[in-house]
């Protein structure tokens, strides 16, 4: 009796070690936060999320907004099988309304969806987003409080510094214009470079950016290019370099261009970045490095060059598998930076109930 209990405690023992073993090779080779989950979770997402349009009233021009993510997001939705006619049946609402509009049209808009239907009050707008490049301030309005503090905030990566609630809010991953129909990178490439920083000239925190650029322009083992260089040129420095440097404060929208042609994006910033896309689907630490501003090009030298000692190689291909989600199609496809931002509003659509209060 004792040898039997004895063997079954010793199989469970080696069943639950060959699990957790096998857990940890899965997300050694996986880009993503839950390997297992995400792919059963976006097909089911496909077939039942369901999201209604909440459009102004009295709007002659068409919807127009500033970026490209934005439009590409806004024509994509309106075109897909996710929107539904009947609200009875929607997960989430989407709040529509174009970049130029002011706080008061905005606040008149989510008056009119509290008088006029049911579904704002019954959760106070937590399960309605909006798009919002801009954000919305600290109004003192009932109407804008609420669609801040309650409401998923899609918005354009870097966002405004304030305008970002981390536990609700999303952003879109930048459009990039070089072409998605070249190959990456080979996988055993023999990088030229260390690292490449594509400059902006004057843009951002002209100080930081230019003293390390400054630093790193003499070292041969980088190469720093201008905005103005042409696409081939940027792309073969993309192709040779082994790190890509990126100011968060300056400008990040190269970082998916980055990841599909192998080059490591090595995001410099003064602090924590709450605001990068899919933070809740992507292991970024395992595909990108974050250095601060104040250790200067020595400090930076040694972190990249620890980071080629210590599994670099697996840092570059999990880019690779994620760099699909940084990619804007005209017409949708499965897995692209359409896709998986709706995943994160599906992630989102157990909206917190709160319970309703007369406001005077």
């Amino acid at each position: 009796m004792a040898k039997s209990s004895l063997s079954v405690l010793l199989f469970f023992i080696l069943g639950t070690l060959s699990f957790v073993l096998s857990t940890a090779v899965a997300d050694l080779t996986s880009p993503y936060l839950s390997p297992t989950t995400i792919f059963p979770n976006y097909q089911k997402m496909l077939h039942t999320f369901r999201i209604f349009i909440c459009s102004p009233q009295n709007t002659k021009n068409p919807i127009s907004y500033n970026t490209p993510a934005e439009s590409l997001f806004h024509a994509s939705l309106v075109n897909s099988p996710f929107v539904t006619q009947n609200p009875n049946e929607a997960h989430l609402f989407f709040v529509l309304f174009p970049s130029d509009f002011s706080t008061r049209s905005i606040a008149r808009l989510v008056r009119d969806l509290r008088m006029e239907l049911p579904y704002w009050n019954r959760t106070l707008g937590a399960d309605h987003f909006y798009m919002s490049c801009a954000g919305i301030g600290y109004e003192s309005d009932r109407n804008l409080v609420e669609l801040k503090k309650n409401s998923i905030q899609i918005s354009c990566f870097p966002t405004p510094y304030g305008k970002f609630i981390p536990h609700k809010d999303i952003t879109l991953p930048p459009f990039n214009p070089l072409p998605h129909s070249l190959p990456q990178a080979p996988v055993n490439k023999t990088a030229t470079f260390l690292g490449y920083f594509r400059s902006y000239g004057d843009r951002g925190d002209g100080e930081s950016q230019s003293s390390l650029v400054n630093d790193l322009s003499g070292d041969p083992e980088f190469v720093i290019g201008s905005n103005a260089s042409d696409q081939l040129t940027h792309m073969v420095r993309l192709a040779s370099s082994k790190f890509c440097l990126f100011f968060y404060a300056v400008d990040v929208s190269g970082i998916g261009d980055a990841l599909r042609f192998g080059c490591v994006p090595v995001v410099i910033t003064e602090g924590p970045i709450q605001d990068l896309p899919f933070l809740d689907v992507i292991r970024w630490s395992e595909i990108a490095v974050f250095v601060g501003t104040g250790g200067g090009a020595k400090e930076l030298k040694h972190v990249l060059e620890r980071t080629c000692k210590d599994g670099y190689e697996r840092m570059r291909g999990l880019g690779m598998k994620a760099s699909q989600h940084w990619v804007w199609n005209e017409s949708p496809q499965p897995y692209d930076a359409f896709h998986t931002v709706l995943f994160q509003l599906w992630s989102r659509r157990h909206a917190i109930r709160y319970a309703r209060r007369e406001w005077v």
